[in-house]
């Protein structure tokens, strides 16, 4: 490791916890989860991003780290990485083409096992809140996957406490424990660089130190997740964003275009339907995929506002979970063992098995809501033609698709199928109209899909 004079750190230094959370995390909580992990001087040679012999340029230790991790196939049998269902071809999420047509849900280590969801998107995930009831909103906020369940109150960070679910589940890399993961790290070639992140003897597999270790590692891929080959904010809109303010236009108007193009986008990076989209987007689509609030450190915006809405999405019919009653898992059961019968309830199923009551209570009123995505990426594809797959279920295949079903779901001359929970669905109104009925024409529609498109991130990150 570089050894740098005391003089080359004090301006670091100074300013130190905000440069720490901008290289690592967003939130000041993590911060303190790792305190209680690493020594301090750790902390602030990681913070400064010191180079290492293994990182990649531009990653601190700890975001090469959690590369290493994201890439390795720590599984059993050895076949499933975290970007097996998570790539930056695809947005971070899955790049399978024939699974993004079907039922859009992937296979686990053991191939014959499936679990519910399509994979969520990784990227942008460290700025999401721990989950938690907003008494304002009146409403669940945070929390990682797609009903809520990564919470962070693990780790201060639900996105390092949702990277560590999938090496346990027996539908995902289903390794047998901590101790199998923690073995299969201190073999790897990237050993090394764990103690040097986390110092000497973290990397420990006993029953006294594993645990510990265990949380080293999801807050490592946290960091990678955080970091600007993940969460690059470098897409069309990105730029829009910057050129907008640097215009001296206020957040709201950018990110709603609420004004005229020549003075919000005077260098017309935005061609006239993509503005359009944005201005429809805005009136139809901000209030929960936000693109008019910079993120917490003045990053551009999230394009989420980290709730959960039940939009009335029918089922997958083609979801393998519903044929998982005939495969069992290690524990000799079925995976699902209701079967076709099998019904979704999102946020509200979560809530349902809480320990704490209140939450219970609240289980009902919040079944079929789903984590509202960001949709940044939301059309990044694998290649020309590249199939994707949209919602929870990965029911619709198009961003066409998509938007025509936002602005006619209610519309019974569509004839689009059932909500699979027909309770709590969004009917909430804008401009006027309620959200199913929105009485946007064909070009109106077509606005917001180009619109979309502006906001895939231009990087594409390889394993190596």
């Amino acid at each position: 490791m570089k050894k740098l004079h005391l003089m080359e750190l004090m301006p670091a230094i100074r300013g130190y916890p905000k440069l720490f959370l901008l290289s690592l995390f967003p939130r000041r909580s993590t911060m303190i989860q790792i305190q209680r992990l690493i020594p301090y001087g750790v902390i602030l040679l990681l913070a400064l991003g010191v180079s290492s012999p293994q990182a990649n340029a531009g990653l601190t230790p700890i975001q090469q780290l959690g590369k290493e991790l994201f890439f390795d196939a720590i599984s059993q049998p050895a076949n499933q990485s975290c970007a097996s269902c998570h790539s930056s071809k695809a947005g971070w999420t899955g790049q399978i083409a024939g699974a993004n047509i079907h039922g859009a849900v992937y296979r686990g280590a053991q191939r014959q096992r499936f679990g519910n969801r399509k994979p969520p998107t990784t990227a942008y995930s460290p700025f999401s809140p721990i989950f938690h009831f907003d008494m304002g909103k009146g409403a669940f906020v945070g929390g990682m996957l797609w009903d809520g369940r990564a919470t962070g109150a693990n780790l201060g960070n639900p996105a390092a406490d949702q990277a560590l679910g999938p090496f346990l589940v027996d539908p995902e890399q289903n390794m047998p424990s901590k101790q199998a993961v923690c073995e299969v790290v201190a073999a790897s070639k990237y050993a090394d660089l764990f103690e040097e992140v986390w110092g000497p003897g973290s990397l420990d597999c006993s029953d006294t130190g594993v645990d510990a270790m265990f949380d080293r590692v999801g807050l490592s891929i946290a960091a990678y997740e955080a970091s600007h080959e993940v969460s690059p904010f470098d897409s069309v809109f990105d730029d829009y964003w910057r050129a907008c303010l640097d215009a001296g236009n206020d957040p709201e108007d950018c990110g709603k275009a609420e004004g005229d193009k020549a003075t919000l986008d005077p260098t017309g990076i935005l061609n006239d339907q993509e503005f359009a989209g944005l201005i429809e987007f805005g009136e139809y689509c901000s209030v929960c995929h936000v693109s008019h609030v910079p993120g917490p450190d003045g990053q551009p915006p999230l394009f989420t506002d980290f709730t959960f809405e039940n939009i009335g999405v029918p089922k997958n019919p083609e979801n393998p979970f519903y044929r998982m009653d005939e495969v069992l898992g290690d524990d000799g059961n079925p995976i699902n063992p209701d079967g076709d019968a099998f019904i979704d309830l999102g946020l509200g199923g979560f809530l349902g098995g809480h320990i704490n009551p209140d939450w219970q209570a609240m289980a009902e009123d919040n079944d079929g809501k789903h984590k509202v995505p960001t949709v940044r990426n939301v059309d990044k594809r694998a290649g020309f033609g590249f199939p994707k797959a949209y919602m929870h279920n990965g029911v619709f295949k198009n961003l066409e698709e998509v938007v025509h079903f936002y602005n006619t779901r209610d519309v019974l001359a569509e004839g689009w199928p059932l909500p699979e929970v027909d309770r709590n669905v969004n009917r909430m109104i804008l401009e006027g109209v309620p959200l199913g009925n929105l009485e946007l024409g064909k070009e109106a529609e077509a606005a917001i899909v180009a619109f979309l498109k502006t906001l895939n991130d231009r990087t594409v990150v390889k394993k190596k």
